[in-house]
């Protein structure tokens, strides 16, 4: 039975790559059983296509040591928050009932994040009530709730509430980036250039991972917000 430590959702293959795989490395180092599930194959992107992006993501994976990915195959710019959309996402936290999981922005340039950090954290909670019925792969699931849901931080600027050093997983995470070779600059591209395709992107990414680092301090961070305040049992243990 798949047990995770902790399961990263995302709108789009690349979010979690993008936003926090320093911190999933990070903690798939020290021993932990990461998953990542991706809402939508990101049909409606401007470059490449669903099929490329989906050997992209596993080519990603394969470089971060991932456990467990799935694609829930929603609809890219249409999905929504209804008990439907709700009931897909609460069957894969069953199935891998992870303690943590990590969301989109709750605010973002992209309209499918912030209403992807609503949905699953609203699913989040709907997992935990047993009255909620749901079967995978034919087996019926048991209620299970994460202990906590976190929000990584993506194309703006969102002050963090906690900050993780990535500093030793950041070369790591460039290369599980770049894997999504499709999606970003290429001279000899012909496709539409995007914001995330412009031949400083990936300076963007690491003047964020200073800018975050920056705030512990430390090299290279990656940013959250969370649901509800943080606990702690030894303060000699913060940064």
């Amino acid at each position: 039975m798949l047990k995770l430590d902790v399961l990263a959702f995302a709108a789009h293959p690349d979010d979690v790559e993008l936003s926090c795989s320093g911190t999933l490395i990070r903690h798939i180092q020290a021993g932990k059983r990461i998953g990542i599930v991706d809402l939508t194959a990101g049909e409606l992107g401007s470059r490449g296509s669903a099929d490329l992006r989906r050997e992209e993501a596993a080519a990603a994976s394969q470089i971060m040591g991932i456990h467990y990915r799935n694609n829930l195959g929603m609809r890219d710019g249409f999905f929504t928050i209804d008990e439907a959309h709700q009931r897909l996402i609460i069957q894969q936290i069953r199935h891998a009932r992870p303690d943590i999981v990590l969301a989109n922005a709750v605010n973002d340039r992209h309209i499918d994040h912030g209403r992807a950090a609503k949905l699953v954290a609203e699913a989040a909670f709907l997992s935990g009530l047993s009255k909620i019925e749901t079967d995978y792969e034919g087996a019926a699931q048991q209620a299970w709730r994460p202990r906590v849901v976190y929000h990584y931080i993506q194309d703006r600027y969102i002050k963090p509430d906690f900050v993780v050093d990535i500093t030793e997983q950041f070369d790591l995470k460039l290369a599980a980036i770049k894997a999504f070779s499709s999606q970003f600059y290429d001279p000899n591209s012909s496709e539409p250039m995007t914001p995330i395709s412009r031949p400083d992107f990936l300076d963007f990414i690491e003047a964020r991972a200073r800018e975050m680092g920056r705030l512990v301090p430390v090299t290279y961070g990656e940013g959250f917000t969370v649901e509800r305040a943080l606990g702690v049992t030894d303060l000699t243990q913060l940064m």
